[in-house]
């Protein structure tokens, strides 16, 4: 963080932007200001991603289940979509509405589109390949629904929405990072207080139904924490693809553990968002790309590989 937030057109030392932190005055503006937030944004954007991610390859004892793929991210994109080329984003007149209608549509969306995936695939109990291929398939759609919404749409408003649909950190201020910082210190805790069932789960539903454990309920709520963090991030930041994906399965193998470890998905998910920025800034010139585009240009090649490793394990 402390390197993202030196790095731009008027380069800061890491021991400069070390002693502005800790009260020094020189530096501040660019600092506290234009730079901080921003890096605070991405790094609590990416930590819940990556707890959320864990949480759901832990639940469906899949490595290809994530927000991405369960529809949370699209889901949250159709609701901005439709709150933008309606007036009610940030090119609506009212700018209350401007501040308010992108994030909690964003958060509404992912919501309900992760709902709906968790309920569509339960039959007697939840099975983690039905849950990835239900989140393909409403993924796709809700993917068609957003393309439909923007074609329909005014091309100044399309354009805004695709802006926040490819995942972006750019003009991020305090104002950004207050909300996602206060849904964090409620959910990470509650998240991580409930992580001594996902051991049981690993076991099988029987042993951990012998252990005392109600299967349904824990693994219901769990996924619900999911949910409600990846859409906490996707409504702060747009969707930022394939951190949720790659971040546990870097900890897991970092850690050496049987299961992606939460708190290392964590820090493993803020260090790849805030590491993708920087990159998304300074890489290009005078080009600033949208984090959401990195992301995604370095976790394809990482879904690639789950999958052939996943078909061979299964051949």
């Amino acid at each position: 963080m402390a390197l993202s937030v030196g790095r731009g057109d008027f380069p800061i030392g890491v021991g400069d932007v070390f002693r502005t932190l800790l009260g020094g005055e020189e530096n501040r503006f660019v600092v506290m200001e234009l730079r901080l937030p921003r890096a605070l944004t991405g790094a609590l954007v990416g930590a819940a991603l990556g707890l959320s991610g864990a949480i759901a390859q832990a639940v469906a004892r899949n490595p290809l289940a994530s927000p991405d793929v369960l529809g949370v991210t699209s889901g949250a994109s159709v609701a901005v979509v439709l709150v933008m080329i309606t007036g009610g984003g940030y090119g609506g007149v009212s700018g209350l509405i401007a501040t308010l209608g992108v994030p909690f549509a964003g958060l509404a969306g992912g919501l309900v589109a992760g709902i709906g995936v968790y309920l569509l695939a339960w039959r007697h109990g939840l099975d983690g390949y039905r849950l990835v291929l239900v989140g393909i398939g409403v993924t796709s759609i809700a993917a068609n629904v957003k393309w439909w919404l923007l074609t329909i749409g005014d091309v100044d408003q399309a354009s805004r929405a695709m802006v926040w649909i490819t995942g972006s950190l750019n003009g991020r201020g305090w104002e950004h990072v207050r909300p996602v910082a206060l849904a964090l210190m409620l959910l990470i805790p509650l998240t991580l207080l409930g992580a001594h069932k996902l051991e049981a789960l690993r076991l099988g539903d029987d042993s951990a139904r012998g252990l005392g454990l109600r299967v349904d309920l824990a693994r219901s709520l769990l996924v619900l924490a999911a949910v409600a963090l990846a859409a906490v991030a996707t409504a702060s930041a747009g969707p930022v693809e394939f951190v949720a994906l790659a971040a546990p399965q870097i900890a897991l193998r970092l850690c050496g553990s049987t299961r992606p470890p939460l708190v290392g998905s964590l820090v493993v998910g803020a260090v790849l968002t805030v590491g993708a920025d920087l990159i998304a800034r300074t890489a290009f010139g005078g080009v600033e790309l949208p984090v959401g585009v990195v992301t995604a240009v370095l976790g394809a090649p990482f879904l690639i590989y789950l999958l052939v490793r996943s078909r061979r394990k299964a051949t």
